[in-house]
């Protein structure tokens, strides 16, 4: 093909991205060796450099929509690698990228690097599970576009153990690529590094030369370079550790400890835990270093009750060193703040993060200290918007972010965090265009940071986004962000992992405005599954996430499990925030609205005017919260006739969200409807026209709006039609307009065995 885009693609399963990475970046950094630069072959004219190489970022949903990103990527390829292991032979995504490449006619094309497994084990008795090769590889296209059943023998170089090697394997594929020989290359390369060999020698000669001439000026400085010797042995001695350690880590004496052919990271973290407490028992200061490390990486990967033990003993064992180190203290408090932040005990996190913050106040204001400053700050901010603070953790995360632009600049990962995390603060204290321009400008920062590579900071950024795309009703925003996040997340932290799970969630939603209610609600129940796995049974995700699950149960018509998940989700709220808190406000605003509609008016009352209460005293009388909980109410005083209450309630809440929310928002649908309804208690039949038709149409247009809500302002417009046909005119009648404005289909009223409130 003339002037392709990129000079190979590479197709891999996500459990070898680490190969994946390995290549994409040593065939970007291959030089081809400069006699044959310009020279003609197969291939066309040897370039420079190889680069670029496309190596595919996401796993996407459907293993039969490669979406226009990746068919643009195959068509403008050269070429295609397809690393080769049993992950890959079993992923249909990898499959698919095959097939697409064969049908533009390239099948020549496609060089193979095996990593893993065995070539065509399918063809060994018992040891089908070894096969590498996809099954688009093994076999030929028919002339229909579809594999037919003519075998193929795949260009594969290989990278196993006692194979090519790494290096070699390497080779192979640039010789495919280029059109040039292997033993060219490979001569050529062996010729490149016995110069650097000679180069490098004679430099340590000039080096001695220089070093002896210098020997005596030397010893002129000794009595000044003595004052720096301990401390220089003493980080020699810890560089020197560090290393040994490592690299005896990743030594396997006995085969057996390979658990068929690969070990995995959480199996040589579990080793390395244990050589730390044994064989660095008598040098507690890099002990301390590699525990915090370890610990880092155990949280990273989600095993968060092996990252909290190994985090206190470094912070314990930092503490008792001769020489207290505060820097070091202060990253192993911020490391523990965050993981503590994870697992939702905010009180404990909130002491750590305080305790740098006072620590680095009484430092130099070096680089170092005010980066630690900085990240203190960060974590801090995040609790104090959990726990409802919104004033105090905006102030932290503000002078986050003032630090960090001081230091590193705006385009900077750090920094671009900090963004993200402010506009979701930003996002819940109700300055929903603050939050959402912020918002914006972070994910374009990681995307000119991180470019189309996987990154924990551009995938949490863009499913943020994607949230705040929810909340504006931009759904077709909204659900392309949720699956690209999801897609991401999964590439970068496997199957089970916080970050999956949240995103997960989102996807839930993605699929109840579907329709798809009964695979929602199986998503809920999986992303339940992990995060009691991951965070216990008590948590605030996990709280949340019983909340989520409510609303679909209810959905599908199943009261009473969703009475009992969202009481669950009530008691889960208050045991993790005794006092005020606005989740805690929120679940009982939930828990009212839904005891309003199965007819349990006393209990609704309670409810619903607690979490006003708790609200006013947390939020003041303008947030959205505020309004949510009015509209509740003057729902339930509609019920039981209090039409005039109901009124000024339901206008309040109309008000409010007028003023904070998009006119689009169904909020206010909602909040009209409930003011429609206490004006056809109290006769004004043509206001509440108005207001019930134009609240119902918006209700009937949204697709996200809770299915409740919906009913609900169709009942009350089926109503004031009915009135208006009987001529009611009068609004005394008090009793009969109370029936006629109550829920007409009332949810099941719990049993006495349903959890109390």
């Amino acid at each position: 093909m003339d002037s392709p885009k990129y000079r190979a693609f590479i197709s891999y399963s996500h459990r070898d991205s680490g190969w994946a990475s390995w290549l994409h970046g040593a065939l970007e950094k291959y030089r081809p060796p400069k006699p044959l630069i310009g020279t003609m072959t197969e291939r066309g004219e040897v370039p420079k450099r190889i680069a670029p190489i496309f190596r595919d970022r996401d796993e996407l949903p459907s293993a039969t929509d490669l979406g226009s990103l990746i068919n643009a990527a195959l068509t403008g390829s050269a070429c295609q690698i397809v690393i080769c292991s049993p992950q890959a032979a079993k992923s249909k995504w990898v499959n698919e990228e095959i097939l697409a490449f064969k049908r533009l006619g390239r099948e020549d094309r496609i060089f193979c690097l095996i990593v893993d497994g065995e070539p065509n084990a399918t063809d060994m008795p018992g040891r089908e599970e070894e096969e590498c090769f996809p099954p688009a590889l093994r076999f030929r296209l028919g002339a229909d576009g579809e594999l037919g059943t003519v075998r193929t023998e795949p260009i594969a170089a290989d990278a196993r153990p006692g194979k090519d090697g790494k290096n070699n394997a390497k080779l192979k594929v640039i010789s495919g690529l280029l059109g040039v020989g292997f033993d060219v290359l490979r001569r050529r390369e062996q010729q490149r590094r016995n110069r650097r060999l000679f180069a490098f020698s004679c430099a340590a000669m000039a080096g001695m030369v220089l070093t002896s001439g210098l020997a005596a000026y030397a010893l002129i400085e000794r009595g000044a370079a003595q004052r720096q010797t301990v401390r220089a042995e003493a980080e020699a001695r810890t560089a020197q550790e560090t290393t040994r350690f490592l690299v005896d880590l990743f030594k396997i004496s006995d085969p057996s400890e390979a658990r068929g052919n690969t070990v995995t990271a959480r199996e040589m973290l579990d080793k390395g835990a244990a050589k730390i407490e044994v064989e660095l028992a008598g040098q507690p200061g890099i002990q301390a270093r590699l525990m915090d490390t370890v610990g880092t990486v155990y949280m990273g990967l989600g095993l968060y009750r092996e990252a909290h033990s190994l985090l206190d003993r470094a912070l314990t064992t930092r503490e008792r060193l001769p020489t207290v180190e505060p820097a070091a203290i202060a990253d192993t408090l911020i490391h523990r703040g965050d993981l503590l932040t994870w697992q939702g005990d905010y009180p404990a996190s909130e002491a750590d993060y305080r305790k740098v913050i006072a620590l680095e106040a009484g430092l130099p204001t070096e680089r170092g200290n005010q980066e630690a400053l900085a990240r203190a700050e960060y974590g801090l901010g995040i609790l104090l918007g959990y726990q409802g603070n919104y004033a105090e953790g905006r102030r932290q995360l503000e002078s986050a972010l003032a630090r960090q632009k001081a230091l590193f600049g705006e385009e900077n990962d750090e920094t671009a965090r900090t963004m993200k995390e402010l506009a979701d603060l930003l996002e819940n204290a109700g300055e929903h265009k603050a939050a959402i321009a912020l918002m914006q400008t972070a994910v374009r920062v990681q995307k000119k940071i991180h470019g189309n590579a996987p990154h924990p900071a551009l995938f949490e950024a863009i499913n943020d986004l994607a949230v705040l795309y929810y909340r504006e009703q931009r759904y077709e925003e909204w659900e392309a962000g949720i699956l690209e996040a999801l897609a991401m997340a999964r590439r970068l932290y496997g199957d089970k992992h916080a970050a999956v799970s949240d995103v997960l969630s989102s996807f839930a939603v993605v699929l109840q405005m579907r329709g798809e209610l009964a695979r929602s609600e199986a998503t809920y129940r999986e992303v339940l599954a992990m995060q009691r796995s991951l965070f216990g049974d008590v948590n605030p995700e996990v709280a949340f996430t019983l909340s989520s699950l409510a609303e679909i149960q209810y959905a599908r018509g199943d009261t009473r499990d969703g009475f009992a998940s969202l009481n669950e989700s009530l008691h889960m709220y208050q045991r993790l925030f005794p006092g005020d808190h606005p989740e805690v406000a929120r679940a009982m605003n939930r828990v009212g609205f839904r005891l309003t509609m199965a007819g349990d008016y006393a209990g609704a009352d309670r409810e619903l005017k607690a979490a006003l209460a708790m609200r006013r005293r947390l939020l003041g009388n303008s947030h959205p919260d505020i309004g949510s909980s009015l509209m509740n109410l003057a729902i339930l005083e509609a019920a039981t006739g209090k039409f005039t209450d109901a009124e000024r309630d339901g206008r309040q809440a109309r008000e409010i969200f007028t003023a904070t929310l998009a006119p689009s928002d169904w909020y206010i649908a909602v909040a009209e409807s409930a003011e429609g309804a206490a004006l056809t208690g109290l006769g004004d039949y043509s206001q509440a026209e108005r207001l019930l038709s134009h609240g119902y149409g918006m209700l009937n247009a949204d697709r996200s709006v809770t299915a409740a809500y919906r009913t609900l302002a169709k009942q009350y417009l089926d109503r004031l039609h009915q009135a208006e046909r009987r001529g009611m005119a009068s609004h005394r009648a008090s009793s009969a307009s109370a029936r006629a404005i109550a829920p007409v289909a009332r949810e099941a009223v719990p049993s006495s065995d349903s959890p109390a409130l």
